[in-house]
């Protein structure tokens, strides 16, 4: 039998889990005001791949720019993030959600990798605070 603070850890990972979901249904959409509505004020985005030369790369990025980017995808081209799993863990009011991806573009393999989203619990909701992931070609399946 779950204890009452079991359920209510179970309750909060079914919110975050929730809320990525909401979260790739606005970005799949390219709905701006939807996607901002998901972060907490200001918010930092990060992107972890390899160079030509196969050197690390950390890419910095405002949220803001993000889904102004997302927004201006032209209709002619179509973009799909596949989540794989998610692994949500909560402590009172963080979260972390953990998300592999495969992401496609005009319905071709792009590349994959790991979301992982930072969140604050608000009155709101669960609200992003962060957001890196990584990038790669290889080593996907």
């Amino acid at each position: 039998m779950l204890t009452g603070s079991m359920k209510a850890q179970d309750t909060q990972k079914k919110e975050v889990t929730d809320t990525v979901k909401e979260f790739f249904k606005a970005f799949h959409a390219q709905d701006t005001v939807a996607l901002r509505a998901f972060a907490y004020g200001y918010v930092e985005l990060q992107s972890i791949a390899k160079d030509k030369t196969g050197a690390t790369q950390l890419h910095n990025e405002t949220y803001e720019t993000f889904v102004k980017s997302i927004g201006s995808i032209p209709d002619n081209v179509t973009f799909e993030e596949r989540i794989l799993n998610y692994d949500i863990r909560v402590d009172g009011d963080m979260a972390n959600a953990w998300t592999p991806y495969e992401f496609y573009l005009n319905g071709e393999f792009s590349h994959c990798g790991v979301n992982s989203f930072q969140f604050l619990k608000t009155e709101e909701g669960w609200k992003i605070i962060y957001l890196v992931d990584t990038r790669r070609r290889e080593s996907c399946k």
